[in-house]
């Protein structure tokens, strides 16, 4: 049903150049495109900045969506491709990066206590490399297929499905996780 939606939205906003419809678009896809971008930067202005970018960009883009997948996994696509065009142009990210790690050497100390502040998402997150962080972000954070993934990132579809598998182990083995606790 929201996909319909979606689509027709798309539509007036492309045939009719109708700024409403994109603004319902952005209205109702901004938190999303916003969380993954907070997550795979971890630095809110940043992100927030990066999803502003990625709407102009989407505008900019929106008759080169053809309607095949889902229109959310075109705009993380699309915020995604901002993301990676914002980190080469800057050296911000490896000090965010650093940061991150810091933060997760501190956190993890206290892994056992319940912190609104840091999730397991986010703990989890800092063991992994950006693709995997990227796709995984993209898996559950976000709730993508596999194949939406692989239309996001470029990354072929049984790529995709490694890298959740070996973060998915990365994960487990670094922070002692069976096969019971989480599958």
């Amino acid at each position: 049903m929201q996909a319909t939606f979606d689509n027709e939205l798309v539509s007036r906003a492309v045939v009719q150049h109708d700024a409403a419809a994109f603004g319902e678009l952005v209205r109702r896809h901004q938190s999303q495109v916003r969380n993954f971008l907070r997550k795979l930067t971890r630095d809110f202005v940043l992100a927030d900045d990066l999803a502003q970018d990625s709407f102009v960009h989407a505008w900019d883009k929106l008759h080169t969506f053809s309607g095949q997948g889902s229109f959310i996994g075109w705009l993380l696509k699309v915020a995604y491709t901002t993301f990676l065009q914002s980190k080469r142009k800057s050296k911000r990210y490896d000090e965010i990066l650093q940061q991150v790690g810091k933060e997760a050497v501190t956190s993890e100390s206290s892994y056992g206590d319940s912190s609104d502040e840091i999730t397991d998402l986010d703990k989890f997150l800092v063991v992994l490399n950006e693709e995997e962080r990227a796709v995984m972000i993209l898996s559950y954070g976000c709730g993508l297929s596999h194949r939406e993934i692989s239309d996001a990132t470029e990354i072929a579809l049984g790529t995709v499905k490694s890298i959740i598998f070996r973060g998915k182990e990365k994960i487990r083995k670094r922070f002692e996780i069976s096969d019971h606790q989480y599958g």
